[in-house]
């Protein structure tokens, strides 16, 4: 299972947010490029990278960043999401260098976007769901569906989607724990694997996604992201990611 770093960037700069508010924001570095290189170092392997700003605008905003992390890291996979709408969105960050792009508002409400993306670029899609008590949130977590963050995985489950990311944004940034239950039952029902985001705050959390893993029916946890903790110190990512790393002993 990996521990990936979040980068989440807000007009140039690497944030968190709690719960997705854009004006509750906490600036951690003003040199994301750098931001990465540090999370490499720590023994990433895998960056995840949020356009705040490009999620609330429909179109990608801090490309520049990202490329330039890209170009930076050539052997540090990244994820993107933010703002992703386009066949010409996901095209020019494959080019950049990104090894998956994450559609979420485009899955909700175009979900043959998915399908298109994931016949051109085999392998590099992943589903972003964003969820409220289980109901998919989308244009940078500003509306609610009536879609089930259960339900849309389940569409997905033969488009060829490499991973979902799941949020749940009740969680997220609050440093209080991942719901597990919700992030258990998605990896139960979807044979997509999953990457688990949103309020891990310690250790004992990457044990507990980790044995979720192991339980789950459906495709399992794959990886789970991290934010506000490894930037505050209350998680140490080598740690947890050598604790991934561990065989799990099976009983005789």
């Amino acid at each position: 299972m990996l521990v990936i770093p979040a980068i989440d960037l807000k007009d140039g700069q690497c944030v968190r947010l709690k719960q997705g508010r854009m004006e509750d924001s906490t600036v951690f570095s003003d040199d994301p490029v750098s931001m990465a290189g540090i999370w490499q170092a720590k023994g990433a392997r895998r960056l995840h990278i949020v356009d705040l700003n490009g999620a609330f605008a429909g179109t990608p905003v801090n490309a520049e960043i990202i490329t330039k992390i890209a170009a930076t890291y050539p052997d540090l996979p990244i994820q993107i999401g933010g703002g992703i709408r386009s066949m010409e969105n996901v095209e020019f960050y494959i080019n950049a260098g990104v090894s998956h792009v994450i559609i979420g508002t485009q899955a909700v409400k175009k979900p043959e976007f998915v399908k298109d993306a994931c016949e051109a670029y085999p392998g590099k899609v992943i589903v972003g769901i964003d969820a409220i008590e289980g109901m998919v949130a989308t244009e940078g977590w500003a509306d609610v569906s009536d879609v089930s963050a259960v339900t849309l995985a389940e569409k997905f489950a033969d488009y060829g989607v490499a991973a979902i990311v799941y949020t749940d944004i009740n969680c997220d940034g609050m440093m209080r724990g991942v719901n597990l239950e919700a992030t258990r039952e998605l990896a139960d029902h979807s044979p997509i694997p999953i990457i688990a985001s949103g309020g891990v705050s310690k250790l004992a959390d990457i044990a507990a996604i980790r044995e979720a893993s192991e339980a789950a029916t459906g495709g399992g946890i794959m990886g789970v992201i991290t934010g506000r903790a490894i930037y505050e110190g209350s998680l140490d990512l080598t740690l947890a990611q050598q604790l991934c790393d561990e065989e799990i002993n099976q009983p005789d």
